[in-house]
């Protein structure tokens, strides 16, 4: 079982690179964008509309159409968001199957779409096992499979479904290391030549106040981007001790928010967000990136509870990334861009705007009131899932697992260099052979499992 504690240097450059992929994912690569639009002048030319910018329209239920049927892999909290998400997302929507490795967490999932939401699942379509996914994906009436499971599995599976022609949701982080990003771009690209749908959880980018301020900073109302923060910093997260009768792998997965194999770190499974926006609208990769970390107070598992990395792209360009799951601390959840014209303060509090650098107003972002007087907006979770449906049932295909990819490879690389205390650049991180997990996926003893927190400045046993 390898569970790599560092980046050893003897692994960067082996393995499965991909020829030219470091120099094809510039702004292109993260989104494709078209000059156009009405004829207002801005710093940067004609205005882009959202249109122009990749965004399509909001819609706040998904139109009727083609019968939606779907399966959920991973039946967890999370999985049955998902699934209701998806429920919620417009008519004529079923989920017909369910898939996990855990019966009681199937189970619970089964009961609540049945009581809650009127979606029987039948006995033969509910699938135990790590091969429950291959089982899914043969079933031909299925058109749609919401991915779901920690995210180590997350390659495999979004691979057999784009092999099986289904379209997908799949949660965010997309991988726990460079060999599984480099696959889930692979398939990506696969996914779209196909004419899939694929949607990711990373649903800041499915909010219609954070959309508004890309286009708004799209268009130079902030100026060229000179640096940028981000955070995900909050008290403790949940956790399971292991219990007597568990297995490795069944304490590894019941506990899996916890171990570096399964959930990639919190840097991915939180802070992921964060780093995807400030990805999202630099629309730059990093050159390198050093950082530190460590653990105060977690008590299971092998992960961090702290990271701070400093990242510098082309031009001088830096970012901060935080995250920190320690109680009784301060709590800070958004990202801030420092441009050559103003700021832009973001954060998921309903509350999204542009300063100028001395404070005064640029741009702000619109809200609903709700009852209370205070600001409101759909659920980003729900949205996601509507322009999931939509670009189904309107034959207008959308594919952001690559762009998910990306981001989650710059939080690799920020955890890779916490964990090692070594400056570690773009191509390495690329080209590297790093793999976390099991050769062997099975529900028992797993050889050589520990519980080791990395240690900075140490190689990995």
């Amino acid at each position: 079982m390898q569970t790599k504690a560092t980046l050893n240097r003897r692994d960067f450059m082996g393995g499965l690179a991909v020829a030219g992929m470091a120099g094809a994912l510039g702004v292109g690569g993260i989104l494709t964008s078209c000059s156009g639009g009405s004829n207002r002048e801005t710093s940067k030319g004609p205005r882009k509309t959202a249109a122009d910018l990749g965004i399509p329209e909001f819609l706040d239920q998904a139109p009727d159409g083609v019968p939606v049927k779907a399966a959920l892999i991973g039946c967890g909290g999370r999985g049955t968001g998902a699934a209701v998400n998806f429920l919620n997302a417009g008519p004529n929507l079923e989920i017909v199957a369910l898939g996990d490795v855990l019966a009681d967490k199937m189970q619970s999932c089964a009961e609540t779409l049945r009581t809650k939401y009127n979606q029987p699942i039948k006995d033969e379509n509910c699938f135990l096992g790590f091969d429950a996914y291959q089982k899914i994906m043969a079933m031909p009436e299925i058109n749609l499979v919401l991915l779901c499971t920690p995210p180590f599995y997350r390659p495999a599976h979004f691979e057999a479904a784009v092999n099986a022609g289904k379209n997908v949701f799949m949660e965010k982080p997309c991988a726990v290391d460079p060999v599984g990003i480099r696959s889930v771009i692979a398939n990506s690209r696969k996914a779209q030549s196909a004419g899939l749908t694929v949607v990711t959880g990373n649903q800041r980018r499915h909010k219609r106040d954070y959309c508004a301020a890309f286009v708004e900073v799209a268009n130079g109302a902030i100026g060229d981007i000179l640096g940028a923060s981000c955070h995900w910093n909050q008290g403790s997260w949940w956790y399971r001790r292991r219990q007597p009768g568990w297995s490795d792998m069944e304490y590894a997965t019941r506990n899996w928010t916890n171990i570096i194999w399964q959930c990639g770190d919190h840097i991915l499974d939180q802070a992921i967000h964060n780093i995807d926006v400030v990805t999202w609208f630099m629309q730059k990769t990093p050159l390198e990136v050093v950082g530190y970390g460590g653990r105060a107070r977690r008590e299971t598992g092998d992960i961090f509870d702290f990271f701070s990395c400093d990242y510098t792209y082309p031009d001088y360009v830096r970012m901060l990334a935080t995250a920190r799951q320690i109680d009784g601390c301060d709590s800070n959840v958004g990202e801030f861009l420092m441009g050559t014209q103003g700021v832009a303060l973001l954060n998921d509090s309903a509350n999204i705007k542009l300063l100028t650098h001395q404070g005064e107003l640029i741009w702000e972002y619109v809200y609903e009131k709700g009852e209370d007087g205070r600001n409101k907006i759909k659920s980003a979770y729900d949205q996601e899932h509507v322009d999931l449906v939509t670009a189904i049932r309107t034959n207008k295909p959308r594919v952001e697992s690559e762009t998910l990819a990306i981001s989650t490879l710059v939080g690799i690389m920020g955890r890779e260099a916490a964990y090692s205390g070594k400056k570690i650049t773009w191509d390495e991180i690329m080209n590297s052979d790093l793999k976390y997990g099991p050769k062997e996926i099975v529900m028992g003893p797993l050889p050589d499992f520990k519980e080791i927190v990395p240690v900075p400045g140490k190689e990995s046993d």
